[in-house]
């Protein structure tokens, strides 16, 4: 049986402890896996993004199996069809790397929140004004911490979670401009660990990331 959270016990989840990883896993077979890795390390908010190899398939597993230790969301959404189909496999929160409308109003249905992605001050006053509980700032790693500040300063309401940061050092940054998260892909969950299995190493990496987002708050 699949656990049904409302949307704000999800979002409390996603920003606390404000880590989310983003798992472009090679395998449908290392989803499992790397889950119960990323969660002992402490980042519980876990998103499998749609590239990897039956997405779907891999979400309704792991769902299952992590039951209420986790939240696992669905990535790289760009329609409404993937959208429904994520959340029926048990998806508990939806990203897209783009702004699409779209998106909002099978996740409301569902009473599960929605992050749409932007790059410009429009694009992201555009997508909370769409529905989107979160702005996807992506890629976020050109534009840095510092853009997130400025974009902060006349839009103050925006809940924004930056994804593709590149470095390390960067996470603590992007955290004090006031971001309510942080999105991390091969940062966190490296091709290396993927490649090796070295769960124990992508253990230790979250727990190392869980800590950088809580002495930046």
């Amino acid at each position: 049986m699949i656990l049904m959270r409302n949307k704000s016990e999800i979002v409390s989840r996603l920003t606390d402890p404000g880590v989310i990883a983003v798992v472009r896993a090679q395998k449908a077979e290392q989803v499992s896996p790397l889950s119960e890795a990323l969660i002992e390390g402490g980042v519980i908010a876990i998103e499998i993004t749609m590239t990897t190899p039956n997405a779907i398939e891999a979400i309704r597993e792991v769902a299952r199996k992590i039951g209420t230790r986790g939240v696992i969301g669905v990535g790289t959404v760009l329609d409404a069809q993937t959208c429904r189909a994520a959340i029926e496999a048990g998806a508990e929160f939806v990203v897209s790397p783009i702004l699409r409308p779209e998106l909002v109003a099978p996740c409301r249905q569902a009473d599960k929140p929605i992050m749409l992605g932007a790059y410009t001050p429009t694009e992201a006053q555009l997508a909370h004004e769409a529905g989107a509980d979160f702005i996807k700032i992506f890629p976020s790693d050109g534009l840095g911490p510092g853009y997130i500040k400025a974009l902060r300063a006349p839009l103050p309401h925006l809940r924004i979670i930056p994804t593709g940061i590149a470095r390390e050092a960067d996470v603590t940054e992007f955290i004090k401009a006031g971001c309510a998260a942080v999105g991390l892909g091969s940062l966190l969950v490296s091709p290396a660990i993927l490649r090796e299995a070295n769960w124990a190493e992508l253990t230790r990496q979250a727990r190392k990331f869980v800590a950088l987002v809580h002495e930046a708050r």
